[in-house]
């Protein structure tokens, strides 16, 4: 995996706006206290959704998200510390000491061996969910194990663990990609988003908040929170209060609760709307690596439609490209300006689109794959349902161009040929089981 792409010799400048005059001004207050009274009312119904659907914990029922392992208690001793603080430890100067969470997961193991590779200290948590197949993320686990990154097994929501991870190790960053991912299973179960995109984010940030010294903490909201924008291609500055599922919702919930600990508490944040990555080791429940799984045996795949009967378009982002713009926005983070819980200072609070802005239709994604599995697909055209799904998605990527040197590279073809190569050598054993 290669290094990122040197950052620009002159980053962006911007033009400081002309005051506006005192009655703009004050609508503009307006509008602005308007929005977050909607964000925070959006909350805190969320929060009050999950505590109605959430049963009282057992022993015979958990919750996806609950790890195997949910106490602390079970961790601990030289052994176990010695460990975690190994896989910590920068190989190189200056390097980084890095928390992943989420790290058994696609982005994740990605991103985890970039960092290893490059001489930083990588230490994993996971809760190896039941989302999909756990299988794939103990396949994961053992690349970053072979890689020198050892995982913790246990659950962002587990306040304890996470305190002892930090008691252990001093950690300059962290990289939040722990989530409950999916738009249409949140009609399924929406306790599930709002425990682990919400509830065990404030869990990270509360620990985060209170470590002294704080760490930089990058994490991934997502492309989702655009909802029903109908402007493209969609930019940081456009609005984002109309979600079109509860899982975008979520993730906007997630952004005003982050602005919200980086000025109280002085906390550096960084947050990355991920645009539809794809790639080797993804994601089973993404259309691509379903398609591919479907048209294989001979299923037929569902394409869906625009109401007025157009192709829905994804800007479909390759892992590579998506790492590189993860690991410059680590490098580009500001420290912490907070200690123990009180801030000392103005703290760096940023938002990033990550995509490839370049929308492919679904259409054509599936062409590309007939040609490269040499297999016609059956294919059954439906009209987009209303679950969260949105017809389209584009990136405006200036801000993370001139900011984080981000230069997507690899198009829809491109990425999809190395993505097949891998699938066919994971599941049918046709070629090496790994392409790393």
């Amino acid at each position: 995996m290669s290094h990122l792409d040197d950052l620009p010799s002159t980053p962006g400048k911007y033009k400081t706006d002309k005051v506006p005059p005192y009655g703009i001004l004050h609508h503009h207050r307006y509008l602005r206290l308007s929005k977050l009274t909607l964000w925070a009312s959006l909350f805190l119904a969320l929060f009050l959704f999950y505590l109605i659907l959430s049963p009282p914990p057992s022993p015979s029922r958990r919750n996806l998200n609950d790890s195997s392992s949910i106490s602390a208690a079970k961790y601990g001793g030289s052994h176990w510390e010695k460990q975690v603080r190994k896989s910590a430890r920068p190989r190189s100067r200056g390097g980084l000491t890095v928390l992943v969470t989420g790290a058994s997961g696609f982005v994740g193991t990605h991103v985890s061996i970039a960092l290893r590779r490059r001489g930083d200290g990588v230490l994993g948590l996971d809760n190896f969910n039941r989302y999909y197949d756990p299988k794939l993320k103990r396949a994961r686990q053992g690349l970053l194990e072979r890689s020198g990154v050892f995982v913790v097994e246990g659950d962002i929501n587990d306040a304890v663990l996470l305190k002892k991870l930090f008691d252990v190790v001093l950690f300059t960053h962290v990289m939040h990609l722990a989530a409950q991912a999916g738009v249409r299973y949140a009609m399924q179960n929406p306790g599930s988003y709002v425990n682990s995109n919400i509830a065990g984010f404030v869990n990270l940030l509360e620990v985060s908040k209170s470590a002294n010294p704080q760490p930089a903490i990058v994490w991934a909201s997502s492309s989702s929170v655009y909802g029903l924008n109908s402007k493209v291609p969609f930019s940081e500055k456009d609005r984002t209060d109309q979600p079109a599922s509860l899982y975008a919702a979520t993730k906007k919930a997630g952004e005003g609760i982050a602005h919200t600990y980086n000025h109280i508490y002085g906390l550096s944040l960084t947050g990355l709307r991920f645009f539809t990555v794809y790639g080797p080791w993804g994601r089973p429940d993404m259309a691509y690596f379903f398609f591919t799984k479907d048209i294989l045996k001979g299923k037929t795949i569902t394409v869906f439609e625009s109401p007025d009967k157009g192709s829905v378009a994804r800007d479909f982002t390759y892992i590579d490209d998506i790492v590189k713009g993860c690991l410059g926005a680590l490098d580009t983070a500001e420290k912490s300006t907070g200690s123990g819980g009180k801030k000392k200072g103005p703290a760096m609070f940023r938002i990033y689109n990550l995509g490839n802005t370049s929308p492919v239709p679904v259409t054509k994604l599936v062409t590309i794959l007939e040609k490269l599995l040499k297999m016609k697909a059956k294919k059954k055209i439906m009209p987009l349902p209303r679950n969260g799904d949105v017809e389209f998605t584009h990136a405006n990527i200036t801000l993370a161009q001139a900011e984080l040197g981000y230069k997507p590279a690899v198009d829809l073809e491109t990425g999809l040929k190395k993505f097949v190569k891998w699938y066919m050598g994971f599941y049918t054993g046709s070629k090496k089981k790994s392409s790393w």
